[in-house]
């Protein structure tokens, strides 16, 4: 039975292996096939770090990543796992012949221990913490849960019960989840419906809506 994963990711799974047991139980590494977010992960190492395992989703800020097709490297940024572990992290993209982005390989070093150690040390020495670039992740296994924490934290930012909310309102949210790279999850559409209380054809008629604006406002 073939793979359902873009081919030219099978050279990377064996590397992906090799860095886990290299750097040991700590390190996450994982590739990710970016054309199923849904269900991108392909090959992990050491996923108890974040929890997750093979046919996993893409995290909400690869999403975002996708969503505004931003592929280059990110090296040693910092995010935290849904657990709190302190996690510094690293993404880089995997291209084809023809410099198309089709995957990546994150690696997730929990940095739990080495923080603490840091710590006590800085407060011994008296130096100062290093500077991490700070970027707000949450790792799940299920995409359904990336798909609710995004919704969740969107609304609990906009401020305002969906009761409350009038079109404009809810059109905004749309605008906010859509450039979180939400609708690029299989029933997305139908999940921010009901949690807006609207039906599915209106979520398009906004997508519509806030398509049309953002044409407008390119210029002629």
């Amino acid at each position: 039975m073939g793979n359902s994963y873009n081919p030219l990711l099978d050279s990377f799974v064996p590397l992906v292996e090799a860095l886990g047991k290299m750097f040991g139980k700590n390190c996450e590494v994982v590739l990710h096939d970016i054309s199923n977010p849904q269900k991108s992960i392909v090959a992990i190492a050491n996923g108890h770090v974040t929890g997750r395992t093979v046919g996993g989703p893409m995290t909400d800020y690869g999403l975002v990543n996708l969503r505004e097709g931003r592929y280059e490297d990110e090296i040693n940024y910092r995010s935290m796992g849904k657990d709190g572990k302190i996690l510094k992290s690293s993404t880089i993209f995997i291209k084809d012949e023809n410099k198309n982005a089709i995957g990546c390989i994150c690696i997730n070093y929990d940095m739990s221990e080495m923080e603490m150690l840091k710590n006590m040390l800085a407060e011994i020495c008296g130096t100062e913490s290093d500077n991490f670039q700070v970027v707000d992740e949450s790792f799940n296994d299920d995409v359904n849960n990336v798909l609710a924490n995004i919704v969740s934290s969107t609304l609990d930012n906009f401020g305002k019960p969906v009761n409350y909310m009038v079109k404009d309102d809810k059109v905004n949210v749309v605008r906010v989840l859509d450039s979180k790279g939400v609708f690029l999850i299989k029933g997305s559409v139908d999940y921010v419906a009901k949690v807006l209380c609207v039906s599915r054809y209106t979520i398009y008629n906004y997508l519509d809506e806030i398509k049309g604006s953002s044409d407008q406002a390119g210029g002629k």
